[in-house]
């Protein structure tokens, strides 16, 4: 490594003789901010700060354990054989996918135990999912995994990356496409372009729907130019099938509901 390059250190602090892992405070930011933002569209559509938070509670650490069961589960050949690390998750190691499964179903069941309409949870909560995941994404940054194949440095300062991400992307002597930008970025656009569309001509459920497609599509093209991706067969990413199956469903989903009537009100017009 050139000695001009320094990786940043993935841990934060240490409390006594517990590291503090950036990886898990970021996660934290992420579902802070995300937490806040849904709180105040709650607040528009009826649904108080207390349940979204009782809700997030509930949610993120099932999300965050079915997660990290998803990834061990497709890499049990490495698991097995380190056991002790199956619990190690400020190594990395979690699921997306895995974490929107334990997600929906936790948010599925509250709302059926409150009374409440999932699908109007849900339309307030999806972009507050993507913000999320594009926040949480630069834990990946800080343990220099996620990132896609080998590039030159005239690549990475051709598309205008500060130094410090070009720097992060140096690992073991070669740099590689800093793939967990690409989704962050693309999150981060899905964001507004949700905020925007159920604003205006999203019924309900379909800001939910519309941010299941919306991810899907960035996460199948990033995932083809990851080096680690969960394989399936040894020619099929997990992400990209899980992708395409999101992406399949939720248009599907979008036509049948509009087509059949099940819904008609807009989101804007949800109490």
């Amino acid at each position: 490594m050139p000695e001009h390059i320094h990786p940043l250190n993935p841990i934060a602090f240490h409390l006594g003789p517990i590291p503090v892992h950036w990886y898990g405070i970021i996660i934290g930011i992420g579902a802070f901010l995300g937490f806040l933002l849904a709180s105040r569209e709650g607040k528009k559509r009826g649904i108080s700060s207390e349940t979204i938070s009782d809700l997030l509670l509930l949610a993120l650490p099932i999300a965050i354990l079915t997660a990290r069961i998803y990834y061990v589960i497709f890499e049990w050949s490495y698991y097995k054989e380190n056991p002790g690390e199956i619990i190690a998750i400020w190594h990395g190691g979690i699921a997306i996918h895995g974490g929107i499964i334990g997600a929906l179903l936790t948010a599925i069941w509250f709302c059926r135990k409150k009374n409440l309409s999932f699908w109007r949870m849900a339309d307030v909560l999806a972009p507050s999912l993507l913000l999320g995941q594009a926040i949480g994404r630069w834990g990946n940054f800080m343990n220099q995994e996620a990132h896609g194949g080998p590039v030159t440095r005239q690549f990475l300062e051709s598309i205008h990356l500060p130094g410090f991400i070009i720097n992060q992307m140096y690992i073991d002597g070669t740099y590689y496409h800093p793939t967990f930008l690409y989704e962050s970025v693309w999150n981060i656009v899905g964001v507004i372009v949700l905020i925007v569309l159920r604003r205006t001509i999203l019924k309900r459920g379909e800001t939910f729907l519309s941010y299941l497609g919306w991810y899907s599509i960035g996460r199948f093209f990033v995932e083809g130019l990851r080096t680690d991706s969960l394989m399936l067969t040894s020619h099929i990413r997990i992400a990209q099938l899980v992708s395409l199956l999101c992406l399949i469903g939720s248009l599907f989903l979008l036509w049948y509901r509009r087509k059949s009537g099940m819904e008609t009100s807009k989101y804007v017009s949800s109490p």
